[in-house]
């Protein structure tokens, strides 16, 4: 027998539109409100298991099952990336040589909302073996879990957004603030800062904008746009032209940066009907132009070339004694990703 097909008319997509949107405030609402029941619970076992963490000469071990073992993972990830080594053991691993990684200078956070779940309980007895002390977040603080940790981390959680109160929603929302508040107050406890964390994170997008100088990525040597003060009007226009920056620096006769001329200031003066072969560099140039240095952060150029009334699309590099070293473009930020 073929399968019976319906059609929602327009008016009952549109109600069941409503309903899904509906259902999706709900949801939101359910796990906001269980953060600010988390907020409120928070007292001194925080900070305990923060100094314990803090004090921890070993590693820190995340481990849980389900749903709670991938948020184990992804505090595991926060933690080792701002500071704080840490990696992440599945339950069943364990109990087939994965043990093996824990050391009693080392310490276990363990996720699980009701503490009860056999494939974690059954690593405990191990762990006191080995001596390892544990930090457990759990919403039952009379769980067996929670019975064999050293500080417990309680989250309130009575009622999933599930609607059969099943499925871990907020339970793991919960959980993941937990850990996410824990690798941040380890974060300013250990001063750790914007240097460091670029060293955890070379690659990519954020690697870049934490770790690429300006001396990376600005245009030197012959491929500087660069013309002397008394250099005639013709010579500047050959060069501006011959390197395709859109502006050339001009210095002294030392090197030292004393203007910029860009396509704009040319436009300028021929717009007010001057003749520009009559003009010196000086009468032409920005005399006071915006300058980086080469040890500044490329991502700095991109700020200060686009937070401007007038963005603009060139930098003049200088060293702190005025030297002209470079000279840096928007384009070739954006080529190198920022």
């Amino acid at each position: 027998m073929p399968p019976i097909r319906t059609r929602l008319g327009p008016m009952k997509r549109k109600a069941r539109t409503l309903v899904v949107a509906d259902e999706i405030r709900r949801v939101i609402g359910l796990e906001a409100q269980a953060l600010k029941d988390l907020r409120a619970s928070v007292d001194g076992s925080y900070e305990r298991a923060v100094r314990l963490m803090a004090r921890c000469r070993g590693k820190v071990i995340l481990t849980g099952v389900g749903k709670s073992g991938l948020i184990a993972q992804k505090v595991a990830a926060t933690l080792t990336s701002t500071g704080t080594p840490a990696v992440n053991l599945d339950p069943a691993e364990a109990k087939h040589g994965g043990i093996g990684l824990i050391q009693r200078q080392d310490l276990v956070l363990a996720i699980g909302k009701s503490g009860e779940s056999d494939e974690l309980n059954d690593l405990l007895p191990r762990l006191r073996a080995i001596g390892a002390k544990i930090i457990a977040i759990t919403a039952d603080p009379h769980s067996t879990l929670a019975r064999a940790a050293a500080v417990v981390l309680v989250t309130p959680v009575t009622q999933e957004a599930c609607p059969l109160n099943l499925v871990p929603t907020c339970s793991t929302t919960a959980s993941l603030a937990v850990g996410d508040a824990l690798a941040v107050a380890l974060m300013k406890l250990r001063n750790f800062q914007t240097v460091h964390f670029a060293r955890n994170h070379p690659a990519g997008q954020l690697g870049k904008r934490l770790t690429l100088t300006v001396a990376d990525v600005m245009r030197q040597g012959s491929s500087n746009p660069v013309v002397r003060e008394n250099d005639s009007v013709n010579h500047m226009l050959v060069e501006l032209t011959r390197q395709h920056t859109g502006a050339v620096s001009v210095v002294d006769r030392r090197g030292r940066l004393k203007g910029l001329i860009t396509d704009c200031d040319i436009r300028r003066v021929l717009e007010q009907g001057r003749n520009i072969q009559e003009l010196s560099l000086a009468r032409i140039m920005n005399p006071r132009p915006t300058v980086i240095r080469p040890d500044m952060l490329a991502s700095r150029a991109v700020e200060l070339m686009e937070l401007r009334r007038h963005p603009f699309s060139v930098l003049p590099v200088a060293d702190r004694a005025g030297r002209c070293l470079g000279m840096i473009q928007m384009h070739d930020l954006r080529a190198r990703g920022l």
